[in-house]
């Protein structure tokens, strides 16, 4: 990705971006700036930013998705369903969760974290970025209260060749990945590369099995004056088994006896896993391109477009017609689910200290949806809910979206020699949303101030201190509006004030990253889920985030890189809030903050010798509440990896022959590692049919717990 700040070629040894890595080794190599065996990098920005690099993702399962590539990060709580990484997972963050995230993909925002595996494949990443509670004015985000997750995809090749691997692990996974480059195309500046993977595993709970077919394209163009463009377009194709996610009862009895809560092996039963299935087509845009002009003037142009469509099946219940009993299915249907949108930035450098950019983003995002009901197939599994000859009803049938048009200013000053950095920025943005079925309609206009202004200074060459405030906000998506009733009002925006101050050092041996933080959230909006992989938000009042984030890694020693890392939280419910399946007001003022865990931790240790290498990680997330009333409860526990492998002398055109071996889960714990939304009181009943308890007072919350020990081999070379 273009970073849109303008970076003057002298100032670039003094002042690198955090943004870019081609920017990046301007100054130095990706390995120079990293420490923790790429655990951890070497940032300037005035804001706190969290790195990891290739030198570590090239170390991890080739199925890691960006969830699982950041677990390490202090900032965050990584949860994921499965072993196989094809069904996403997600974000608790400084308090919020990922749905209070902006998460892009070279720029390009790319929905939420349970869908990440939808959108590149890991080999085909270059580094993934965390800024915690803040956003740049010029990116393409309506929900950035928790920060920005941003993926930078891989740069082509000026050499023709490639890459592959072939991994094969627990619960039955294999995956092919293969990866094609064209080299610079004669003397026109252009590269490009084509990759293709398959992956299929069983679910490690219960019957189901998983598959995924995916495309990525990438090209890039470059011309002499500095400009620059590139492209990158995805398609996946994935079809698998929804998940059963516990309540408390159900696992503790799994704890206890070994008796699971996942999906049956037998088609005449309604829990079956063919009947509680997901199809899903999806393709993804991307094409950032800058422009260097002439009298001191730049221009970013940044388009982006994203397509799915699919169905996800669950049971309701039996029938019995005639004396024949038959399962009958629910469906959610996405006919068509939209998001195009692109930002232009107009830059100049007003000066040797100045540069002043002016900017406009346009989003249109959009879902149209439809809730079937069909018979299941007589030898069980669920039909397309298009299928006439199976439907028993064709359902309710909604449309939600909104439309953003954003204008926004930002001016980037650097003073005595390139030391000290000032940057202030305004962004508001103007919002048109609706939400209509066939028994009505809703529709709010609203409007968000987002101010921003940071400063950064160098007190020498390995001492940073930054100070960084600004407001940000979350607006229902058009997923969030289409599991509302038309005759619920749009839910208020969510606006939050945060600001940030941090301290940096580095020398030669260590890197040390310090950020202390404070957030004021009201109108918070949670997520409740709803089964189907879908979720429907309900607002809790206000919130209070308070704490900090610890880093220190070590660059490589005698072979040795290690990395350490932790969280301080206090996050309080300012607000009462009213349970409407009790009809009472919680008393939830001044209780600890939902999924908000007091205190989380991390240790890597990495470690290389001539070919052979080594990571290690151990994860550690408190105690949290998982519910708004804080009644219900989770303790705290401990995950863990493990990598390791050997790097071959090239044979033939075997450029880089390797073999790894990932685990994970080493101890083989059975831990719930978080909720699955949010929701008022262990009290309240459940809001998805599993098979076990439907309905009943008392459900509480469901959760994801940990995939057991699982382990994959890799072998991967390049060509």
């Amino acid at each position: 990705m273009v970073s849109a700040t303008h970076v003057r070629k002298k100032a670039e040894p003094k002042a690198l971006e955090s943004r870019g890595a081609e920017e990046v080794s301007v100054a130095s190599s990706r390995r120079k700036r990293a420490g923790g065996g790429g655990m951890m990098r070497l940032e300037t920005a005035p804001n706190a930013v969290q790195t990891v690099t290739k030198e570590y993702i090239e170390t991890r399962n080739p199925v890691s998705t960006a969830l699982d590539l950041i677990k390490n990060l202090p900032s965050v709580n990584i949860t994921t369903p499965d072993s196989s990484g094809m069904e996403g997972g997600q974000i608790q963050t400084r308090g919020l969760t990922d749905l209070d995230m902006a998460i892009l993909l070279d720029g390009a925002p790319v929905g939420q974290a349970k869908y990440l595996a939808e959108n590149v494949d890991s080999e085909n990443v270059e580094q993934v970025s965390i800024t915690p509670g803040s956003a740049a004015r010029d990116l393409p985000v309506m929900s950035a209260a928790g920060g920005v997750i941003e993926s930078q995809t891989y740069t082509p090749s000026h050499k023709y060749g490639g890459m592959m691997d072939f991994s094969y692990g627990t619960n039955n996974l294999s995956r092919e990945f293969i990866r094609f480059e064209s080299g610079d195309i004669g003397r026109t500046g252009i590269r490009s590369y084509f990759s293709f993977s398959n992956t299929h595993a069983r679910s490690w709970m219960g019957a189901g099995i998983n598959q995924r077919k995916h495309i990525d394209f990438g090209v890039r163009k470059d011309w002499n004056n500095g400009s620059n463009a590139r492209m990158f377009i995805s398609w996946n194709g994935s079809d698998w088994t929804i998940d059963n996610y516990p309540n408390q009862q159900e696992f503790q009895t799994y704890q206890r006896t070994g008796q699971g809560w996942g999906r049956s092996s037998d088609p005449q039963n309604i829990n079956y896993w063919k009947n509680n299935f997901n199809h899903w087509n999806q393709i993804l845009l991307s094409a950032p391109m800058h422009f260097v002009l002439p009298s001191r003037f730049t221009f970013d142009l940044r388009p982006y477009m994203a397509f799915g469509q699919g169905w996800s099946s669950s049971p309701s219940g039996q029938e019995t017609t005639n004396g024949v009993t038959r399962n009958v299915l629910n469906y959610f249907q996405e006919h068509g689910d939209m998001i195009v949108g692109a930002t232009a930035i107009l830059g100049y450098d007003i000066d040797n200290h100045n540069h002043l950019s002016f900017g406009y983003w346009y989003n249109n995002s959009q879902t149209d949806r439809s809730y079937p009901s069909s018979y299941a197939l007589p030898g069980g599994g669920a039909p397309s809910p298009n299928s006439l000859e199976y439907r028993k009803s064709a359902g309710d049938r909604q449309k939600a979206g909104y439309e953003i048009h954003s204008l926004f200013v930002q001016d980037t000053a650097r003073y005595l020699h390139d030391k000290l950095l000032i940057r202030g920025g305004f962004k508001f943005v103007m919002s048109n949303a609706w939400n209509t079925d066939y028994y009505g309609a809703q529709g709010a206009n609203t409007t968000a101030p987002l101010p921003q202004f940071s400063i950064s200074y160098n007190i020498n060459s390995q001492n940073q201190i930054y100070i960084n405030a600004e407001g940000d906000y979350r607006q229902p998506t058009e997923n969030d509006m289409g599991w509302l009733y038309t005759d619920v009002p749009i839910p208020k925006n969510q606006y939050s004030i945060k600001e940030e101050l941090g301290y940096r050092y580095h020398n030669r041996y260590v890197m040390i990253d310090l950020s202390f933080f404070n957030y004021n959230v009201t109108n918070r909006i949670v997520d409740q889920y709803m089964g189907m992989n879908n979720y429907r938000p309900f607002s809790i009042g206000s919130q209070t985030m308070r704490g900090f984030d610890f880093m220190i890694a070590g660059r490589e020693y005698y072979g040795f890189s290690p990395y350490a890392s932790v969280e301080y939280l206090h996050a309080t419910q300012d607000s009462n809030v009213y349970d409407p399946y009790q009809g009472v007001m919680l008393n939830s003022k001044g209780t600890q903050a939902i999924m908000a865990p007091t205190v989380m931790a991390n240790f890597g240790l990495t470690y290389k010798y001539k070919g052979f290498f080594f990571n290690g990680t151990v994860h550690y997330t408190g105690p949290q509440s998982v519910s708004v009333a804080g009644d219900q409860r989770i303790p705290g526990y401990v995950t863990d990896s493990l990598a390791l492998g050997y790097h071959f002398k090239p044979v033939s055109f075997l450029k880089s022959p390797t073999f790894r071996l990932n685990f994970a889960n080493l101890t083989g714990s059975i831990v719930r590692t978080g909720a699955m939304g949010a929701v008022y009181s262990k009290n309240d009943p459940a809001t998805v049919y599993n098979n076990y308890a439907p309905g009943s007072i008392g459900y509480g919350n469901s959760f994801m717990v940990e995939p057991r020990f699982n382990m994959t081999g890799t072998v991967s070379t390049a060509f």
